[in-house]
């Protein structure tokens, strides 16, 4: 791993919450079918509950660890409950990867953002490249008449306040990478934001050692001007809420 970082500045955030309700409580116990895991409920019930997440989930393989889960009476569902957070140590790291875009959107429609600001139309799940998909387009912006492209991706690996992506090797993800490379070489704008669900990280990197492959994707779009960005999330069982940008170390 190189020591560029692309970043914006730093610069500290007025936090911004995502109010959330995980008011079951339990204990890890395995994960498996890639979306289910099974829980000990405090009362002592063994129950499956959904797992959000396409990872590996690398480093939360972890009986016994504290979880919180959210309540859906949705009668159409076929598990009641989803598994949101794991306790690591001190904190609350966010495992529901479907959480990222709803955050991240609220940042955006707080303006907490200043590279992101002042564009007023702002569409969601956007249809590029024929069949390729991105989570976010930004356009109208009274300065610049360029549509701003921006894919999230939500961050749990981490260690000694490094956050990495991805835990898994992620086609989806380098797809994702040559898009907003492409993008940015028609004369748009193209960021790829990761949002690090967890508050002991202060860089978040390419996990090479992992997807060698996706870590060349982002490092030659970079060099073709795609920008990053990351933000930096603190979970508890009532909210996530960002908190600050840290450094995209390639």
């Amino acid at each position: 791993m190189g020591a560029n970082t692309h970043r914006y500045e730093p610069e500290s955030l007025e936090p911004v919450a995502v109010s959330l309700e995980a008011e079951l409580r339990g204990r890890f116990v395995r994960r498996y079918k890639r979306f289910c895991a099974d829980i000990e409920t405090d009362g002592g019930e063994a129950i499956t509950v959904h797992c959000a997440n396409p990872g590996s989930m690398l480093g939360f393989n972890r009986p016994g660890a504290a979880v919180r889960c959210s309540t859906s009476d949705n009668p159409k569902r076929k598990l009641r409950h989803t598994l949101e957070m794991m306790r690591i140590g001190r904190i609350w790291v966010g495992l529901q990867t479907q959480r990222a875009n709803a955050v991240v959107a609220r940042v955006l429609d707080a303006g907490a953002l200043p590279a992101s600001s002042a564009y007023p139309h702002v569409r969601r799940d956007v249809r590029v490249a024929g069949s390729s998909r991105l989570d976010l387009a930004l356009a109208g912006h009274p300065h610049d008449p360029r549509t701003l492209y921006l894919e999230v991706k939500s961050v749990t690996l981490g260690e000694a306040g490094l956050a990495r992506f991805p835990d898994s090797v992620t086609e989806r993800g380098r797809r994702h990478v040559e898009t907003l490379a492409r993008l940015r070489r028609a004369g748009n704008r193209a960021v790829l934001l990761f949002l690090v669900q967890r508050a002991d990280c202060d860089r978040v990197a390419p996990a090479d050692d992992i997807d060698p492959a996706y870590g060349e994707s982002l490092r030659a779009a970079c060099a073709e001007g795609v920008e990053t960005l990351a933000l930096g999330a603190r979970v508890t069982s009532r909210s996530i809420s960002v908190e600050r940008t840290i450094p995209v170390v390639l």
